[in-house]
């Protein structure tokens, strides 16, 4: 159901309220298909009442009438001139002629012995069994019965008229439009007509088999067409269903879900320090809505009170930065001023060489403290190529007169913290030295260009780096360098590239040490 938790607040009410609702909606669905349902089989119950009503009293009719015409044509058969017979069979047919229908018998020659004078010419096979009754249909005249005597000299035929079946196969009481018809071998005889049906009007059949030929009665009713009511009755579960869905997101989505959108996009333009304008959430018409957004901007209140308290400390809190800065300096300074005031008074070229080299250190300090307070109002950083260049300026101001120390510098801008421009001042301060006390006059070149892929760094931090790169005649692998390294300058050397986080490289043969180091961009 995760899908579900990333759906929007409106689409889920709309499916919680759908889901709720269905049930109801299926109940009324299913009651509404329930009483059209029993009006269909009252409907079918009709419909075969009157099939077997209307069968029933066909049958009666035409199985009366054919008797009534086989005991004439048999007492004809045994005596041609029974007059009785032929009137009594005149007699039963009276009232079937009066309606149109006609009978009579003849005989092989075509002589008529009985009945209607013009002999009836409809097509029909006589049976050859005697007393079988035939059928034919024909679609303008009616229903045609025939059978043979028993002699097979004579054969008898009878005609009812559509009008005369209709009459007698109308259901008793029998008002619905409804038709009627007889069938004979996938021929059908239409006794009464439907009226024209719409699209929308349903109609119900059944049909019942008659004893004659296997002849069929059909009977099909029209029930109350599809109306618009009952295309409303049965829809109105699933429109209602679909409308508290809709009603119910809709008044949710306006109350709540879309005021609490316009203070979601109020909140979220909020910047820090200013005060909430909640103009807004004050015409929002749901109360709740309107308190949380009074809250909001009682606590914007809050927090502009805050940042104002803030930046009046962090003012006082710079102020007093500058001040120990100010007073750092100064105090380097002061040592620096001490230490070159005692040098002057040393004894001996070992204790002005120690003050010296005390000096330099002390140097190397200052010109990284002075650049960092320079930066400080930016704070980006310390500036790499102001600390080495200001770095080899005082080298060179405090080196031995009897050194010809030269340093040619090729410096790219970039920046660093404070802890890695310390680190490189006194790197550089000792290797200078180191080869100061290898070579009498010592020609340095100092470096930082970008570092390249090919370079091991030797390092696990994954920040930007530069390759700071110090070459010089002086730092050849000789006696004198080696001797320096392990008394003095290696151990201090090798502490501050570890502090560094990198790895140093000395080429022997080239005379160079390079050490890639941590930057945090360009000057």
């Amino acid at each position: 159901m995760a899908w579900l938790t990333q759906l929007p607040t409106g689409a889920k009410l709309f499916l919680i309220l759908s889901a709720a609702l269905l049930p109801l909606a299926l109940i009324a669905l299913f009651a509404a298909r329930q009483t059209s349902e029993i009006a269909n089989a009252q409907l079918e119950s009709r419909t075969r009442a009157a099939a077997n009503e209307g069968a029933h009293a066909l049958d009666i009719e035409l199985a009366g009438d054919m008797t009534a015409l086989r005991v004439a044509l048999y007492a004809l058969d045994q005596d041609g001139e029974d007059v009785t017979s032929c009137a009594r069979a005149q007699g039963i047919f009276a009232e079937q002629l009066a309606k149109g229908a006609r009978f009579t018998i003849v005989a092989n020659d075509g002589r008529v012995l009985c009945g209607t004078t013009a002999q009836i010419a409809l097509p029909i096979t006589i049976p050859d069994r005697p007393g079988l009754i035939a059928a034919a249909i024909g679609p303008d005249t009616g229903l045609l019965l025939a059978m043979g005597a028993p002699s097979g000299m004579l054969s008898a035929k009878a005609v009812f008229p559509i009008t005369m079946l209709a009459q007698i196969a109308r259901p008793a009481g029998f008002i619905p439009p409804y038709a009627a018809t007889l069938i004979h071998d996938r021929q059908r005889l239409e006794l009464q007509p439907l009226p024209e049906l719409t699209p929308l009007d349903r109609t119900e059949s059944a049909s019942r088999p008659l004893s004659i030929d296997g002849l069929t009665f059909e009977i099909i009713l029209r029930s109350a067409p599809i109306t618009s009511a009952m295309v409303v009755a049965m829809l109105l579960p699933v429109m209602m269903w679909a409308a508290a869905a809709g009603i119910g997101w809709f008044v949710v989505d306006r109350l709540l879900i879309r005021p609490l959108r316009q203070l979601r996009t109020l909140v979220a333009d909020y910047q820090p320090g200013e005060v909430l304008d909640i103009g807004l959430a004050r015409s929002m018409p749901a109360q709740e809505i309107r308190d949380l957004g009074e809250t909001f901007r009682t606590i914007t209140d809050t927090v502009a009170a805050h940042e104002a308290d803030l930046a009046q400390g962090l003012v006082r809190q710079t102020k007093l930065t500058r001040e120990v800065h100010h007073r750092v300096k100064n105090n380097l300074q002061v040592i620096s001023s001490l230490i070159n005031f005692h040098a002057r008074g040393a004894k001996s070229a070992e204790a002005t060489a120690a003050y010296a080299s005390i000096q330099r250190r002390v140097d190397a300090l200052a010109v990284v403290h002075r650049n960092h307070f320079a930066e400080m109002e930016e704070t980006r950083g310390v500036s790499l190529r102001s600390v080495i260049g200001d770095l080899a300026s005082n080298i060179r101001a405090t080196a031995p007169n009897s050194t010809g120390l030269s340093i040619l510098l090729d410096l790219d801008s970039y920046l660093s913290t404070q802890d890695v421009a310390t680190a490189v001042a006194f790197l550089l301060t000792e290797i200078i030295e180191l080869a100061m006390m290898a070579h009498h006059d010592p020609a340095l070149r100092i470096s930082l260009k970008p570092a390249t892929d090919a370079v091991d760094t030797g390092s696990t931090v994954g920040s930007a780096r530069a390759l700071l790169r110090i070459s010089s005649p002086a730092l050849v692998d000789t006696p004198k360098l080696q001797t320096e390294l392990s008394e003095r300058y290696g151990r201090v050397i090798e502490g501050l590239s570890r502090q560094l986080r990198s790895r140093l490289h000395h080429d022997p043969l080239v005379g160079a040490y390079e050490i890639p180091i941590a930057i945090t961009g360009l000057d």
